[in-house]
């Protein structure tokens, strides 16, 4: 009897008779992006030939990994997102954080810094080191990084509308140390349209801002050739609301605009796509995590070979990072946020990431306190060195659920992919609202499913809802740090040659007029010369004003 008979009997001679007398928790069951889910899967659902479909790791499509042996060889960069305060308080985290394991940076920025705003702006004062840390000038940089070796430890800084300032101050430190900032190794976000899409700290008009940001990736593939200038960001998009499949749609269209403006320069594709990252987020539902992460690597693969005509092997793999859910996090029984974590965490390993944040239990509640931090690095550490999922490569493939799941992921992102594509790209697709549209209507149906119940969240809905005993440490950053950065601000500004930095400015703007320059060696003469985020975002802003968003409903 073959396996589709078997299924037949088995269908309606045990499992129709079995849940007759017992019923099911529900009559319908779905992954939290709404795929409806069948009591069972069999070889009858896998779809395609194996070596095209699923092959082997190291090798394309990389549905099964980008390295042939994934963690066998090396353990995923434990890279705790940080950053508060002033330079000194992160600096003290940082290195805590190494002492604990820790290894790679991940650094967080205010507010004022992402925006473009010093520290004594107006606009500034009551978000100073509140969010991340304050960054104002290259010194400051070095202030964070004092103690800790820059050609030693790789970094990744959290900044899109700032980025080419940060990534001057960065390699301006390392130049201050006699380091060869062809060494320098790390990531800078860079993607100003996930800003546009989701998380909406962007200051220029989409236009000039993509400019800005390919033009960080052609000046960085050639002057640093271990840094990734961009990080391509789901992770933002699923935090505003989108489900499992718009995260992968959306982040991998904005990954063709980012290639296809680039190769627009003249840069051949081989040249620079190795550099690319990404970054998505990690939830609680396991195996549509490591499906999602799994369906992605696939089409971004195809898309590289197939639509721009990648050659090199690297130019095809989707290296990425992930930071656990933090809308997943609860304020209610915050310390069960451990096991969400651990949960997403792992949904990460096993779905092959490069570089992993856990999200502390307190974070619904406040910045990270110390505790909570280190308890978020030792869950990496129990998972890379205790539960065996780093033993073998892609443990859970073959298993006819996720393969299942993972061409379904795959087959609803590509529809999406393509409806943007027909838009005109992911650039015409925002000016016309869609992304910010489909996401408004994911939050709502999710949101709408945990007030009706038909998704329990554990502390907050259905018979888990209850004072909790426990009592959490809250985190707060000194108010007092405000002022100690507002005085050494203004100590810069008193000691540094305003001739010289107002030529660099002065510089920087003529070029952000012609168009027809570079601008990083500009920006990074004008950090060199002494200038401010705020003055540089300035003089940009003078020239290209400021994007106000439209109202879409």
């Amino acid at each position: 009897m073959d396996v589709e008979d078997r299924l037949r009997e088995w269908e309606d001679n045990v499992y129709k008779k079995w849940i007759a007398k017992r019923k099911e928790r529900k009559a319908v069951f779905t992954t939290p992006s709404g795929i409806q889910i069948k009591p069972l899967y069999t070889p009858l659902d896998l779809k395609g030939d194996y070596n095209e479909n699923i092959g082997f790791p190291g090798e394309y499509p990389y549905t099964r990994g980008i390295y042939p042996n994934m963690y066998r060889g090396r353990i995923w960069t434990i890279r705790q997102y940080a950053g508060f305060g002033s330079s000194e308080d992160t600096n003290l985290r940082f290195r805590k954080l190494l002492e604990a394991g820790q290894t790679g940076l991940s650094m967080a920025f205010d507010l004022p810094t992402q925006l473009g705003l010093d520290p004594d702006n107006d606009l500034a004062y009551t978000e100073v080191g509140v969010v991340g840390v304050s960054m104002f000038h290259w010194k400051e940089m070095d202030n964070v990084m004092s103690s800790i070796p820059i050609d030693k430890v790789s970094t990744s800084m959290t900044i899109n509308a700032t980025a080419m300032e940060l990534l001057s101050m960065y390699v301006t430190t390392a130049e201050n140390r006699g380091i060869d900032t062809r060494l320098v190794d790390g990531t800078v976000q860079n993607d100003i349209l996930k800003e546009y899409i989701a998380r909406k700290n962007f200051i220029y008009p989409p236009e000039p801002s993509m400019r800005y940001a390919v033009d960080l990736i052609e000046y960085s593939y050639k002057n640093f050739p271990k840094w990734h200038p961009i990080s391509i960001s789901g992770y933002h998009i699923r935090e505003a609301g989108a489900d499992a499949v718009l995260e992968v749609a959306f982040t991998l269209s904005d990954g063709i605009e980012y290639v296809r403006k680039t190769i627009e320069r003249g840069i051949p594709v081989d040249d620079f796509a190795s550099t690319l990252s990404f970054f998505f987020a990690g939830y609680t539902n396991i195996f549509e995590e490591v499906a999602k992460f799994r369906a992605a690597r696939r089409i971004w693969a195809k898309i590289m070979k197939e639509w721009f005509n990648a050659k090199k092997p690297d130019s095809m793999t989707l290296k990425f990072h992930t930071q656990t859910g933090g809308a997943e996090l609860t304020a209610q029984q915050p310390e069960i946020n451990i096991i969400r974590t651990t949960l997403q965490a792992l949904a990460a390993v096993l779905g092959g990431t490069q570089s992993l944040h856990v999200n502390a239990y307190d974070e619904a509640l406040a910045l990270p306190g110390e505790k909570a931090a280190k308890i978020a690095i030792r869950v990496q550490q129990i998972i890379a060195y205790e539960s065996g999922s780093t033993e073998t490569v892609d443990p859970l493939a073959g298993s006819y659920y996720i393969e299942w799941l993972t061409d379904e992921i795959e087959d609803k992102a590509w529809k999406i992919i393509h409806k943007i594509e027909d838009m005109g790209g992911m650039m015409s697709a925002i000016e016309k609202g869609y992304p910010q549209a489909e996401i408004a209507e994911s939050a709502y149906r999710l949101q709408k499913k945990i007030e009706d119940g038909d998704m329990i969240k554990i502390g907050v809905n259905f018979a888990f809802e209850q004072d909790w005993l426990g009592t959490t440490e809250v985190f707060r950053v000194n108010p007092e740090v405000r002022e100690r950065v507002l005085q050494r601000l203004k100590k810069y500004r008193s000691e540094r040659d305003e001739m010289k930095t107002r030529d660099s400015l002065n510089s920087l703007r003529k070029v952000a007029e012609s168009r027809k320059e570079n601008m990083f060696p500009h920006i990074l003469n004008a950090v060199k010369s002494g200038a401010t985020v705020g003055e540089i975002s300035n003089t940009l802003r003078e020239v290209w004003g400021e994007y106000r968003e439209p109202i879409i409903f």
